[in-house]
């Protein structure tokens, strides 16, 4: 087995964890409250993003749990998988350093850093998947 097909599996764990706590955010972060001072075309955007997001984590879920040896392998399918997760996660932790209102962060220190570890171990794991660099 390759030696990188057990970290695969765990990602997909944390894919499906981020998928599970963006049924607690909401409430966490009063999305009601505040989806009410936008305009209705803004919220039914917002909670459908919201929706395929939840989707797309869930996708990459499975495709870790039932194709984790077409990740961890060198084919081109799974090179070009691995760096597409893997740039969609490096991105997300940019926005998680830079872009995120400070204080926000601050004020969730344990999801902040949770989420981040999560975010660059996702990360992490595809691009080491995609360089082909374990056998």
């Amino acid at each position: 087995m390759n030696s990188l097909v057990p970290f695969v599996w765990a990602a997909g764990v944390v894919h499906l964890g981020i998928a599970a706590a963006n049924f607690i955010l909401p409430a966490k972060l009063r999305y009601r409250e505040n989806l009410s001072k936008v305009s209705p075309m803004i919220r039914q955007i917002f909670i459908v993003h919201s929706a395929y997001i939840v989707g797309v984590l869930v996708g990459f879920g499975v495709l870790c749990f039932f194709f984790a040896h077409d990740l961890a392998r060198s084919s081109r399918l799974g090179k070009f998988l691995g760096g597409f997760i893997s740039l969609f996660w490096l991105s997300r932790s940019v926005i998680q350093f830079f872009y995120y209102d400070s204080e926000l962060k601050r004020q969730h220190r344990l999801a902040d850093v949770a989420f981040t570890l999560a975010v660059l171990f996702l990360g992490g794991v595809f691009a080491v998947a995609a360089l082909g660099a374990v056998k």
